[in-house]
């Protein structure tokens, strides 16, 4: 124990005179020519989608000569952590694409810019407030969202003219309870009447049942946030739960899938809807047979009508980037309405600007683009994107919870029991170190420790763990030694908490 101790008073010191002495990046970051580089990283993967980008930062680099942008390929399979891994070897690009629910503990830790004072006034008042709402965290502005998914029933054209059921519209969409009886009327020989991918099944739970009046985490005047399930929480779980359980109009072998494999049996007419997001919609387009005619349906309202939660996607500037301005210019330019369209279509997604959203090209019944322009007045932030300790809660109490719920494992009362009661026990854990979700303070001040700073000492151990927790003085109060595998030329992490 003496020598643990010993060991971490002496990672504390090296830490602290790294800190001291800093560990910001070069300021010699133009290229041979004199101009400014800059580097954008993008997540597009979807051959549309990267030829957009690509021709965007082509057509930026030829209107301007001085500031030079290289488009640098990223994945959203590995974006975390290779984020963190260029954050803490300040090698991140200057501009980062991401989404809103990964940015929470980047922006607590320093790592990105607050975009306040660089964005031009024609952005900030194109995007609505409560999509600015995903991407600020206490008093900064941490990300530009731009493109938003709705997730919509996509049906069987065919399946729903047959049937004669009524066929809902934006304006007029199936409530819940409708919607549990036309999957019933739907349900025959050999076929479901809707199959829900629910591998993943907690996103889907959150953002649907903000419709139903669900919301499950509420904060507090004093800024903490606590799980309690009311009545409308129970809306969107209960129907599925019904509809796989007691009805037999979903598909019980669909609640292990994605939302890609639902689809072979979609074309097959065994299933006559499936809820999916709104991009799926280019697969459908690609891999339908011949002659597979299809259509775009609304989510099912509630006492809330269309609302439901999303993450968009976003546009990030990396705090140790030395020219902010620069690439805050290269931002506006991507999100001018132009182009925000055209990266909109090349993703299959819905822009969040509202000039982007009034384009013509968007509001053609074609592949139910007009449908998705109707619901995107109803989007919410999604529920629980910024409370600290939401991926613990996700991945060890609400995943399994909902997947033995669903599939008639578990009860009602149990369901709740675990997310209410296991889960207010994590967040209390993570906020019991002073880490409030959003950093806000019930007056609205920041209540955010200063911006993180990271140092690496000692050889890397090959493991990942906490391996001691040391108070530090000064403003850095608390923090985290960690030894991490990925990082094969580093030691022990040490992060403010």
């Amino acid at each position: 124990m003496r020598a643990s101790l010993r060991t971490a008073a002496a990672a504390t010191a090296t830490v602290l005179a790294l800190l001291l002495t800093g560990c910001a990046g070069t300021d010699d970051d133009r290229g041979e020519s004199g101009r400014i580089e800059l580097s954008f990283q993008s997540l597009a993967w979807q051959k549309e989608s990267v030829e957009a980008n690509r021709q965007l930062v082509k057509e930026w680099n030829e209107a301007h000569p001085d500031i030079h942008v290289s488009y640098v390929q990223g994945s959203w399979d590995t974006v975390h952590d290779q984020l963190l891994t260029s954050f803490e070897g300040d090698e991140a690009p200057d501009i980062i694409h991401d989404a809103s629910d990964d940015l929470a503990d980047f922006a607590h830790s320093g790592y990105l810019a607050d975009l306040r004072g660089l964005l031009p006034g024609r952005l900030t008042a194109d995007i609505p407030q409560q999509s600015w709402s995903t991407t600020t965290f206490g008093d900064g502005v941490y990300g530009v969202p731009f493109l938003q998914e709705p997730r919509v029933l996509i049906a069987s054209t065919k399946i729903l003219t047959e049937s004669g059921v009524r066929v809902p519209t934006p304006d007029e969409p199936w409530s819940w309870a409708e919607f549990r009886q036309i999957t019933e009327e739907l349900t025959g020989k050999g076929r479901y009447g809707v199959a829900w991918p629910l591998k993943e099944p907690v996103s889907v739970t959150l953002n649907l049942g903000l419709s139903g009046g669900g919301q499950l985490f509420h904060r507090g005047a004093d800024g903490r946030v606590t799980i309690r399930a009311g009545e409308g929480d129970q809306v969107v779980p209960g129907t599925i739960r019904d509809q796989v359980n007691t009805d037999h109009s979903a598909a019980r072998t669909a609640l292990g899938m994605g939302g890609s494999d639902t689809l072979p049996g979609f074309f097959g007419g065994k299933y006559a809807m499936v809820p999916l997001g709104f991009s799926y919609r280019q697969q459908v387009v690609e891999q339908a047979p011949e002659g597979f005619e299809w259509t775009v349906l609304p989510a099912p309202a509630g006492s809330a009508g269309l609302a439901q939660g999303v993450s968009p996607q976003t546009l990030s500037v990396s705090e140790a980037s030395p020219h902010k301005r620069e690439a805050a210019q290269f931002i506006d330019f991507l999100l001018r309405p132009a182009n925000m369209v055209r990266l909109a279509k090349g993703d299959w997604m819905l822009p969040t600007g509202t000039a982007a959203l009034a384009d013509p090209s968007l509001h053609t019944a074609e592949n139910g683009w007009a449908t998705g322009v109707a619901v995107a007045k109803a989007l919410r932030p999604a529920p629980a994107q910024s409370v600290r300790g939401y991926p613990e809660w996700k991945d060890k109490v609400a995943t399994p919870a909902l997947q033995e719920y669903y599939s008639g494992a578990i009860g009602a009362q149990e369901l709740r029991k675990r997310l209410v009661d296991d889960g207010n026990r994590v967040l209390a854990r993570y906020q019991r170190r002073g880490a409030l979700a959003d950093g806000a303070a019930a007056d609205g001040s920041s209540t955010l420790p200063p911006p993180c700073r990271t140092g690496w000492f000692g050889e890397p151990i090959g493991v990942h763990r906490t391996a001691a927790k040391m108070p530090l003085a000064g403003p850095m109060r608390v923090c985290e030694v960690r030894v991490v595998r990925s990082r094969p030329q580093r030691g022990h992490h040490v992060r403010a908490l």
